[in-house]
């Protein structure tokens, strides 16, 4: 699977995205178990047990990107960056259990008869809708910027709270429209919402795999990669390019031909300006490079 890299811009930007949703998570959750219990609306009280798992989430996020960050060491000489992929990996699957636990409580609630929802409960929901598309695009945003698996998994928790929002608001709105025997709508509507939500968590644990597994870049990637480092005085050709994400950023393997009869010396000199150019690239989050001469 190839994943599209960008570059690296302010990582404060992830880290205040990451923290609103710790903050703004807590708020929503509890507003919506207290008006869905008061407003005898399942579906909303699913919505805010959705929102109670996102908070955890939130905070994973934003303690992986911390420890994402932090450099190379004795027992990590490779970095910390997979803290973010790994991080990215548990949000989508908290995002599927999630699902399963919200539908597992509609289906009860579709065979236990119950009272009809109170129309109170749509008023917070066009609220919650509101706000947590707002902070999707937000967070969205900022993972993108980033090219940070972890944050976009966290903005789709945010994009699932809505879905499931806008569905309890159409369930609700039926059974106060339908009257006797509309009741658990709002049960059908959450249940519908958990089959988006389930959809949205599997397909964010594939680029969150394959990150893990090492999976190769994109190929626009790799091109960019060898233009560079092809036009170093010195590089005749381009042998080998490996290259993986880490974290926010790309480790690589490169080897690069040079002339035969070279000294061991200037053929280090070649070696060091390939790495010193893809460094310094502007356009590619490189954290560090292996280069290897290969004599023409």
């Amino acid at each position: 699977m190839c994943v599209t890299l960008r570059p690296v811009p302010d990582l404060a930007q992830g880290f205040r995205a990451s923290l609103v949703s710790v903050v703004a998570n807590p708020l929503l959750a509890f507003g919506k178990i207290v008006a869905g219990i008061l407003g005898n609306s399942y579906a909303l009280v699913a919505d805010g047990i959705e929102s109670s798992a996102d908070v955890f989430s939130s905070f994973v996020v934003w303690k992986a990107l911390r420890v994402s960050t932090r450099p190379a060491d004795h027992d990590h000489p490779y970095g910390h960056g997979k803290a973010e992929s790994i991080a990215g990996l548990f949000v989508a699957a908290v995002l599927v259990a999630a699902a399963l636990l919200i539908a597992v409580q509609s289906v009860r609630e579709i065979i236990t008869p119950h009272h009809a929802p109170a129309a109170f409960t749509l008023v917070v929901l066009v609220a919650v809708v509101v706000t947590k598309e707002l902070l999707f695009r937000y967070v969205s945003r900022a993972g993108h910027a980033l090219d940070s698996t972890a944050l976009k998994s966290d903005a789709w928790h945010h994009r699932s709270d809505a879905i499931t929002s806008i569905a309890a608001f159409i369930g609700i709105s039926i059974a106060l429209i339908g009257g006797p025997g509309y009741e658990s709508a709002d049960d059908w509507a959450a249940l519908v919402a958990c089959a988006i939500i389930a959809y949205n968590g599997v397909a964010l644990l594939r680029p969150a795999l394959a990150e893990i597994m090492d999976a190769a870049v994109s190929r626009e990637t790799e091109v960019r990669v060898r233009e560079i480092a092809g036009a170093v005085d010195g590089v005749r050709a381009i042998e080998k390019c490996r290259i993986r994400k880490s974290g926010l950023g790309l480790l690589m393997d490169i080897h690069v031909v040079v002339a035969g009869d070279l000294t061991v010396r200037e053929g280090h000199t070649i070696a060091h300006r390939v790495k010193d150019a893809l460094m310094a690239a502007a356009d590619l989050p490189v954290h560090d490079v292996v280069v290897h001469t290969e004599p023409d």
